[in-house]
């Protein structure tokens, strides 16, 4: 029963907080589970996350299937200061998402915190809530940080 007082929770604060990624997911969960499907939810759990980050890298690289970004544009986005940040970006994010994977896994917990976190950043400083992931590898950073400093 907690389980599904926690995704009609998410579901009710999601629309509220004009979150529609969350209300769906959680709507899509609870219909799994009401529907007596939760033979499905090893492998939500075990895939869920690479068919989603299969889905994000589809829509991130269409615009160049779609030739919108020429390759000259592209090749000198590798020689460019903006470039160069975001490949650094691409190291760092990467980086602290697989310590944020290793967090979720090892504290499964967090994840409701990580996602009422998300909600707010939704709902006061327009933030997009592309998954827990990048959450988490921040919040993993700033345990390392803490323990680190103490």
């Amino acid at each position: 029963m907690w389980g599904e007082t926690v995704l009609l929770v998410l579901i009710i604060v999601g629309m509220i907080a004009k979150a529609p990624l969350i209300a769906t997911s959680a709507c899509v969960l609870m219909v799994i589970k009401l529907c007596n499907l939760t033979h499905y939810f090893p492998l939500i759990e075990r895939r869920g996350l690479e068919l989603g980050l299969l889905f994000l890298m589809l829509s991130v690289l269409t615009p160049i299937v779609k030739e919108k970004v020429v390759w000259s544009e592209l090749k000198d986005s590798f020689f460019s200061w903006p470039g160069f940040l975001a490949f650094l970006g691409g190291i760092l994010a990467t980086y602290l998402n697989g310590d944020g994977l290793r967090m979720l896994k090892n504290q499964p917990e967090l994840l409701l915190c990580l996602v009422l976190g998300s909600l707010i950043g939704i709902t006061f400083f327009g933030g997009v809530p592309v998954g827990p992931l990048m959450a988490a590898g921040l919040a993993a950073f700033f345990l390392k940080l803490i323990n680190f400093l103490q």
